[in-house]
């Protein structure tokens, strides 16, 4: 039997081919959009899953520290460390800084305050690319490979010049930010200090001066044998803290600092399927209206609308397959060029390829009806 559509296909290759990389390009920036959304899964978790802590506590009613501002007294870790259940602690700071490279370019940091003799390993020995960790309480800073700074650089920063002694390898905040670790002290000294005016000012009004001695967050290990949620529990009734598990902490950032751009995400991506199919379908319609008189001159000499309809649908499937194709090859051309972390599955690849047939075959009507609505006799009128 006769396969029209390969025939057709072949008449016009060029023409056809154009055309499903045009629709492929709009199909990779689906698959790069819905990339995005995973890489923000994935940032988020990266440094929840790398600190490792059982449990958050935080400012009482709260949600931080990531969703929302949290202050404590760095004391409350050697209180919770005298709690049964308590094996670890470790007083954190968080704050978005920006730092300028040699070029002196910004580059947009969340800087993580440790305490470099603490008993919590903050920074995974497996991240480090070079160099060390922190070992000293002033002036030293681990970065991440994505902030371009190099082992033994020196950063300014404020009024203090900082030596970069150690270098991870992917460690980014929950927003994607690149992280770099300074000492808890150093780290003090930048979020809850005052400048010297202020402080002459303050004093002129007879207020006091400013803590220094504060966190955002006091994170904790729990001992073998203790549930993480019993001693949360305990926590928040004597010691009027929120306190969260690992779960719940990453729940929170999932709702509360994903969730809203996951939905934009997801409507830009239904929009974006709805266009490639509508596309697909005026493509065909047109490729449709282009042939129209073969198409009469193939019903005048006995072939059935039904070979006809095939054609027609077979030709719109292929687009799509073929524009799909496209579509992966270009994604991964450029996905590493955005600044935000891409993650391609071949799994959402895989539900797209089904999505794409399932708009090219209801695109495909708007040939079929035309298709169908042709008059063997306008051949010969013709």
């Amino acid at each position: 039997m006769i396969n029209l559509a390969n025939k057709d296909i072949r008449h016009t290759l060029s023409k056809f081919i154009v055309t499903a990389m045009g629709v492929g390009m709009l199909l990779g920036i689906v698959l790069i959009m819905i990339g995005v959304y995973r890489g923000m899964l994935d940032d988020a978790r990266i440094l929840l899953d790398d600190i490792a802590a059982d449990l958050w506590v935080v400012q009482q009613h709260t949600l931080g520290p990531f969703a929302e501002s949290s202050r404590l007294h760095q004391d409350i870790q050697d209180t919770l460390k005298s709690l049964d259940g308590i094996a670890q602690t470790a007083a954190l700071t968080f704050q978005n800084i920006q730092l300028f490279n040699r070029q002196n370019q910004a580059v947009r940091v969340m800087a993580v305050g440790i305490d470099p003799l603490g008993e919590f390993d903050i920074i995974p020995r497996s991240r480090l690319m070079a160099g060390r960790v922190l070992q000293a309480q002033h002036y030293e800073m681990v970065v991440t490979d994505k902030t371009g700074f190099q082992l033994g650089e020196k950063i300014p920063l404020g009024r203090d010049t900082y030596t970069v002694v150690g270098v991870t390898q992917g460690t980014v905040s929950s927003g994607g930010e690149p992280l770099v670790y300074i000492s808890l002290k150093d780290a003090q000294n930048m979020q809850f200090s005052y400048s010297n005016p202020r402080i002459r000012n303050d004093r002129a009004r007879g207020q006091s001066t400013q803590v220094t001695q504060l966190v955002n967050t006091v994170v904790a290990k729990i001992r073998t044998g203790y549930r993480a949620d019993e001693v949360a529990a305990q926590i928040q009734q004597w010691k009027h803290l929120t306190t969260y598990t690992h779960n719940q902490q990453t729940a929170i950032l999932n709702e509360n600092l994903i969730e809203r751009a996951s939905k934009q995400i997801g409507l830009f991506t239904a929009i974006l399927v709805l266009v490639s199919g509508i596309i697909i379908g005026l493509i065909i319609y047109t490729m449709t209206l282009e042939k129209i008189k073969e198409i009469s001159i193939m019903k005048l000499i006995g072939i059935p609308n039904r070979m006809v309809v095939q054609m027609i649908m077979q030709e719109t499937l292929m687009l799509g397959a073929i524009a799909f194709v496209f579509g992966n090859l270009f994604a991964h051309l450029i996905y590493l060029q955005f600044p935000k972390r891409v993650v391609l599955l071949w799994s959402d690849s895989i539900v797209l390829f089904f999505v794409i047939l399932l708009a090219s075959f209801i695109a495909s009507l708007f040939g079929v009806f035309k298709v169908m609505k042709a008059d063997p006799a306008s051949a010969i009128g013709g």
